[in-house]
């Protein structure tokens, strides 16, 4: 099996403008989560922003692949390299404002005359779900494989997983790969308000009186390569992907199986394709989206299938949930984490609910880790990672 190794990592979140800053914030136990109302009509909550606007989706993506390849030492153009860049959301946010602006044209000339309507839809289709990729290899100039990956919160590792895949069947060496999020939009926050998913005061995972999860924005894009490549052009490492596994659970639109039967499988399949046991795991690095549900749902499966040991946090509550970018950023977490052999910590924890190894930022010997994702619909997406072998 060809080794597929993490040499480049661009990362944006509500804690920093870049990697390094994202990671010390959240080693320092700082969150990125504050109040803010982005749009009048609404009223002001909890919410992980990058900037006091919303941020835009096609602004983010540019500059993450940026920070990628540079922290890679490439430059474009990468005629060979694959791209799998994915989103749960993509341009909705544009989506809306269109929407908005065609129902002012229609319902009152006084707001928006027929040229302002037909100039906002000018560009209509590089808003169309799958663009966002397709930008991301015009700007690198690929000319190969291009995915756009969409599966709610688990997009992010099913991106770098579907990535690994190409580059473990040999269609490709190298391929940028990733998700970002722009989901603070009015919809999105009125949809999850709707649903009782949104917390009221911030994110708390894990712990006895979380309220729910807080929308986040940002995103993290790995340059992925074979290792035999990476090696020849002598470039960091980051780590190792090992293996993946993607299910279904086949159940409800936004209740996950109460028995996590297909959560289960995933985490053992990934094992298993990883020529692992739970043993051999050292840090988990946990959906955990602060809702009642999914907490518990995670921590049954966690005390289920793992030793009381292994190390176990999740980061939403220092980022917020960027949806389907969370995985992607956990990954990158988890990656910096094994680099400086520090356990990511569980920011906004006071009172633990469950019976788990619930960590603050510590050193910690860590060499192989899995990340979780777990989204609506009943997509599960578990990723193994370790120091280079």
């Amino acid at each position: 099996m060809v080794a597929v190794v993490v040499t480049g990592i661009g990362l944006v979140s509500a804690l920093g403008k870049n990697l390094e800053d994202s990671w010390q914030q959240l080693i320092a136990g700082q969150s990125g989560i504050r109040w803010h109302q982005p749009f009048p009509e609404l009223q002001p909550r909890p919410l992980g922003m990058i900037a006091k606007q919303p941020a835009q989706m096609r602004v983010l993506t540019h500059s993450l692949v940026t920070s990628a390849l540079k922290d890679a030492g490439l430059f474009p153009p990468l005629p060979d390299c694959g791209v799998v860049i994915g989103s749960s959301r993509s341009y909705q946010g544009l989506w809306e404002q269109m929407a908005q602006q065609m129902h002012r044209g229609v319902g009152n000339k006084g707001d928006a005359t027929p040229s302002c309507v037909s100039s906002s839809l000018e560009d209509w289709l590089e808003t169309l779900p799958h663009m966002n990729a397709i930008a991301v290899a015009r700007q690198i100039g690929a000319c190969g494989i291009v995915l756009a990956p969409m599966a709610a919160c688990a997009t992010g590792i099913w991106a770098i997983a579907q990535a690994a895949l190409l580059i473990q069947t040999g269609q490709c060496q190298r391929v940028i790969a990733g998700a970002v999020e722009a989901p603070i939009t009015p919809l999105t926050i009125t949809g999850f308000q709707q649903m009782g998913a949104l917390a009221k005061t911030g994110a708390y995972p894990f712990d006895l009186h979380r309220e729910g999860l807080v929308l986040g924005e940002g995103g993290a894009v790995f340059v992925l390569e074979s290792a035999e490549l990476a090696h020849q052009r002598q470039a960091r490492v980051y780590g190792q992907i090992l293996g993946f596994s993607l299910t279904s659970d086949a159940y409800h639109g936004n209740t996950p199986e109460p028995e996590a039967r297909s959560a289960i499988a995933a985490v053992k399949q990934c094992l298993d394709r990883s020529h692992l046991s739970a043993k051999d795991i050292d840090y988990i690095h946990a959906h955990g989206t602060a809702t009642l549900l999914n907490d518990r749902i995670e921590s049954i499966l966690i005390q289920r299938l793992f030793p009381k040991t292994v190390a176990v946090s999740s980061t939403k509550g220092a980022t917020g949930h960027t949806l389907g970018a969370s995985g992607a950023l956990g990954v990158a977490f988890s990656l910096m984490g094994m680099k400086q052999q520090i356990l990511p910590p569980c920011v906004g924890l006071s009172n633990p609910e469950f019976d788990l190894n619930l960590v603050t930022a510590r050193q910690s010997k860590i060499q192989r880790v899995l990340c979780f994702s777990f989204g609506f619909g009943g997509q599960n997406a578990v990723i193994a990672l370790a120091q280079e072998s």
